[in-house]
């Protein structure tokens, strides 16, 4: 997500009343946009408030050129950067000064549709500071952003505990009704109106200093986080002989080859990234060597050094705990779950504990089955090998069989051909130079809507390789996001990976696990080219919904229009045969005790973090116990153990939500199975009715009414539970 959302003057909205005349209803009953001349009068009283701003820094600047302006990246480096961010802080504030200093009466526009328009410049420059401290990162960005997060976060407090900004929010959410605002409008403003009371603005003057000093103290222990997890994540296993290579497939080799060459290592390397280590993990023989780069991985943040990250773990969670009942909660989760589909953590436990069960008692049969082929007891380094040899003897499926099909670009051109088919979105790559990009490998798409005439509705930029400084996972980011409040400009948005770059010529053959990721991040594109928002703020939907757009559409990978057109053998070029792919659907539910068990751990413990009464001071210890309340399998390590959970500990984003997850993966199988019963992945109409009502909204309306709007029906957890080959009752 972008920067933008960590300060409130950008995040928050409000409309002048509008004549009723000047809003539609839609078929769902909310009112729909205002008319074109209502916005843009609109617009023009909200700027009126705004001061003329003519910033001197370059990285401040309107963008330029082509596609409404793009990031002028080729234009940073960290002191220009070090320098915009500075001045967009200043003329933030001078914005917000002049909305709350107005003596004008607050009204939709002058309050909330200003604070919309308001920081701009400061935008702009976060969106590429993201960039480069995400992507790029290094000792040189590592020190601006130490230095810029702790007055980011103070920049936010400060709009947030202006008492003359807050009393004009609550005077238009108060009087909505009586100043005849739209659905829209009231839902914004009240939206805005209690983001400000949980963000403290209903404080004393020395609860506003204490909420202040903890988020300061939490931007920093953040950062300090991320920075000691990439660290740590820049290291590798060195291989010196081949045959502690055997069983490894041919292109994972060439890619630890590469990996090795690059660093001006003799042998071969073994990233410390997952997308290295899993495959390492499930086919090398030495078993020696498995536990060597298995504990690697798994210890990232957690070896004593000055990289370890524990006691940051420890002074997040207890600061979170203190800024929680300073704001009138018992803990972090229930302050964190206010403005979520589950509403309460009571919830979404129910939920994971519905799921739980089942999925440990299907990890004691994967374990049975494993230890019947190894002869020996299973340890963690051990589970995606013996679960491979496992699938091989049980279905005849063979990963190394599926791997030829995955070659990256043949994936990326499937993921847009089912972006085609489903909403009309046509893809077409641009030559190098047309705009600006932050690194050489970067490659730009133009993005049509054949829907709309094949009119032009955004850029698509992909950054595929794993390099040193950049975060670790997959991820999606916008650099600017769809609104009409201020005149609808291009969709600028990314995709991000951390594929072993190959030798020049060589393909990039991926797992079908990598490609479903692809697919997902993917999936979170295409809401955003999706939206048709008034208000940005509407574009941010709740957490627990976010991942919904994204794992729906993982499960067209292997629709058979996508496997025939697109992912064919990278050598011989047929398409995957069906005995094949019949294969890969018998084994469908295969592994997915350890799948489910995996991230459903790192979800409890996260939850279980954020709710105690008291925050734990031994993080190395609340792990443990925590796992064994809950009967954590021994075979079976967390996906994101507490030390390196950059979910959680990066920022508040994904804190005491990282069960959303699970609750978005009850939409999406419920979707996928209205696909299916359709007789068609395709449907047109379904396809149709998916986009205009789940994903070109936003947070227009509330999420879960959209969702029976949509189905006809609350999701049905069978769903899930099918999916997965858990019992459904």
């Amino acid at each position: 997500m972008q920067r933008r959302q960590l300060l409130l003057g950008s995040a928050g909205l409000m409309v002048m009343a509008g004549a009723p005349t000047a809003f539609a209803q839609t078929r769902n009953g909310a009112a729909a946009a205002p008319t074109a001349a209502a916005l843009a009068a609109e617009a023009r009283a909200a700027r009126a408030v705004l001061p003329t701003q003519r910033p001197r820094a370059e990285l401040l600047q309107v963008w330029t050129g082509s596609y409404d302006g793009t990031p002028p990246f080729d234009k940073v480096t960290p002191a220009k950067l070090r320098e915009a961010m500075l001045e967009g802080i200043e003329l933030q504030r001078a914005d917000i000064a002049a909305i709350a200093n107005n003596r004008a009466a607050p009204t939709f526009a002058n309050t909330i549709a200003a604070m919309e328009l308001s920081g701009e410049p400061l935008d702009r420059a976060s969106n590429i500071y993201g960039v480069m401290t995400s992507n790029i990162g290094g000792e040189a960005y590592d020190a601006v952003d130490t230095e810029l997060s702790p007055l980011l976060s103070a920049a936010s407090d400060e709009i947030t505990f202006n008492e003359k900004l807050f009393q004009r929010i609550k005077t238009v959410a108060d009087n909505a009704d009586a100043a005849g605002l739209s659905a829209q409008q009231k839902r914004l403003a009240e939206r805005n109106r209690d983001a400000f009371i949980r963000s403290g603005a209903n404080l004393n003057a020395a609860g506003k200093a204490e909420l202040g000093r903890i988020n300061t103290a939490l931007s920093n222990a953040f950062t300090r986080f991320g920075q000691k997890v990439v660290a740590d994540e820049n290291a590798w296993t060195v291989i010196t002989d081949e045959a502690g290579l055997k069983g490894l497939p041919e292109s994972n080799k060439a890619a630890a080859a590469s990996a090795a060459r690059s660093r001006n290592i003799q042998g071969w390397a073994i990233l410390n990234t997952r997308s290295a280590v899993d495959p390492f993990l499930t086919f090398a023989d030495d078993r020696a060597l498995r536990e060597q780069v298995w504990k690697k991985f798994v210890n990232r943040g957690d070896n004593g050094d000055a990289n370890d990250t524990k006691s940051t773990i420890a002074e997040i969670v207890a600061l979170r705990d203190q800024r929680a009942k300073l704001l009138g909660y018992r803990n972090h989760a229930e302050l964190r779950m206010q403005d979520t589909m589950a509403k309460t953590p009571a919830a979404a436990e129910a939920l994971m504990d519905r799921v739980w069960a089942p999925a440990k008692a299907r990890v004691a049969e994967e374990v049975a089955d494993m230890k019947a082929i190894a002869g020996f007891d299973i340890e963690p380094w051990d589970y995606l090998y013996f679960a491979e040899k496992v699938r091989k003897a049980k279905y005849d499926l063979d990963q190394n069989e599926l791997k030829p099909y995955f070659e990256l670009n043949a994936v990326r051109a499937g993921s847009f051909a089912m972006a085609e088919r489903l909403y009309g979105f046509e893809f077409k790559k641009l030559p190098k130079g047309t705009v600006s990009i932050f690194e050489p490998d970067v490659e730009v798409y133009e993005v049509h809507d054949k829907t709309r005439g094949g009119r032009l509705i955004g850029l698509y930029y992909t950054d595929d390789y794993a390099r040193a400084g950049k975060r670790s996972g997959a991820w999606m980011t916008t650099y600017r996001s769809f609104s009409q409040l201020d005149g609808s400009k291009i969709i600028l948005g990314s995709n991000n990976n951390n594929f072993t770059k190959p030798e020049p010529g060589q393909p990039v053959l991926i797992s079908l696990d990598d490609a479903e990721t692809l697919f997902h991040e993917f999936g979170h594109t295409l809401h955003y080219f999706s939206s048709v928002v008034t208000y940005p703020s509407f574009g941010n939907t709740p957490r627990d919904f976010v991942e919904y757009p994204s794992q729906v559409h993982e499960h067209w990978v292997l629709s058979r229009p996508i496997l025939d057109g697109y992912l064919k053998h990278y050598q011989t070029g047929q398409a995957m045969p069906q005995a094949l792919v019949d294969k890969i659907e018998a084994a469908a539910t295969f592994n997915q005790g350890y799948a489910t068990v995996s991230y459903l751990s790192s979800a409890i413990v996260d939850m279980d973090l954020h709710t105690q009464a008291t925050p734990p001071t031994d993080i190395a210890a609340f792990e443990k116990e925590s796992l064994a309340r809950i009967g954590m399998p021994k075979e079976i390590v967390m996906r994101h153990r507490l030390p390196q959970f950059n979910h959680l500990f990066t920022s508040d984003a994904y804190s005491a939500g990282y069960y959303s997850y699970l609750w978005s993966e009850t939409m999406d199988a419920d979707t996928w199975a209205y696909f299916e019963e359709s007789g068609d992945v395709f449907n047109a109409d379904i396809a149709s009715r998916f986009r205009s009502i789940m994903l070109a909204p936003g947070n227009t309306t509330d999420r879960a009414e959209a969702y029976r709007a949509f189905r006809g029906r609350d999701p049905d957890v069978a769903a899930l539970l099918k999916v997965r080959g858990f019992p459904v009752s």
